[in-house]
């Protein structure tokens, strides 16, 4: 059960979540075609090197309480966990008195989400793994936050919304803010087809921008390959994002040229490590 200042209380249901989605607005989040598509392409190891290099980042932090603000099915909060449990539990130079190990590697982690069925399936992922408890929380991003004054020590946002004045509330001083926003290159083929959305040229600068009073820039990586994909798999990633409700119905069964061969699809992301600022 939850509880506010003002003595609300609220249970956690039987798949392990709380909904504190508030208001009349009318909010619509992934839905479970979009989450299958998702768990079917990702679970290929399509990102397994965004997922990696995410992870490496967190590892760094040694964080006890991990935020994931749009965790979708939860791959991007899995691959976190599993190299900071690593990292913890063998420890490197990093340890001494300065940056004193945990003897207990186990992390806490928040799952939050617009969509029910999102959260869901990610803290049903979260059941395998016995060094880290992960929680869910169905709420919108726009709204304030259900959560406590700086909450976490690392917030993790990838592929979806953000709140810059939210997010430097619920971190700590000094925490970390790690960002996944995609290249204007990414999906290139796809969007020549008509198949994807175009990405914004200036994304990652509006990003800065928005953030730039309450965090600092640390540091970026970019990330690109060229990725050889079935049909299928061409289905499945136009359909586990924004695109599926544009891309025509025959996408999902056809290659952008139209017939069932092989694709080269660009995939290129920047991830962007913000520290917090201020009190």
């Amino acid at each position: 059960m939850l509880a506010c200042a003002n003595r609300h209380r609220f249970d956690t249901n039987r798949r392990g979540f709380a909904s504190l989605v508030v208001g009349s607005r009318k909010l619509i989040g992934d839905s479970p075609a979009m989450l299958d598509a998702r768990d079917t392409f990702l679970e290929r190891g399509w990102y397994a090197e965004l997922r990696s290099a995410l992870g490496a980042l967190v590892a760094t932090e040694s964080p006890g309480r991990v935020i994931d603000i749009g965790c979708g099915t939860g791959y991007y909060l899995r691959g976190v966990l599993a190299s900071t449990t690593a990292a913890a539990a063998h420890p490197t130079a990093r340890s001494g008195p300065e940056h004193p190990q945990s003897p207990d590697p186990g992390v806490r982690a928040l799952a939050m989400d617009l969509s029910a069925a999102a959260v869901a399936r990610t803290v049903r992922s979260g059941l395998a793994d016995d060094s880290a408890m992960t929680q869910g929380l169905v709420a919108d991003v726009w709204s304030p936050l259900p959560i406590r004054n700086g909450a976490a020590d690392v917030l993790i946002n990838v592929f979806a919304p953000r709140n810059p004045a939210e997010f430097h509330r619920i971190l700590g001083p000094g925490a970390l803010l790690a960002v996944v926003v995609p290249h204007p290159s990414h999906l290139q083929e796809l969007q020549a087809a008509g198949l994807a959305l175009a990405v914004h040229d200036n994304k990652s600068d509006d990003l800065i921008g928005s953030l730039a009073s309450g965090f600092v820039l640390e540091g970026t990586e970019d990330l690109s390959r060229v990725l050889t994909l079935s049909p299928d798999d061409v289905a499945a990633l136009i359909g586990m994002g924004p695109s599926s409700h544009h891309a025509p119905h025959s996408a999902s069964s056809s290659s952008p040229s139209g017939e069932r061969t092989s694709t080269d699809v660009t995939v290129a992301f920047r991830l962007l490590a913000f520290r917090r600022t201020g009190v």
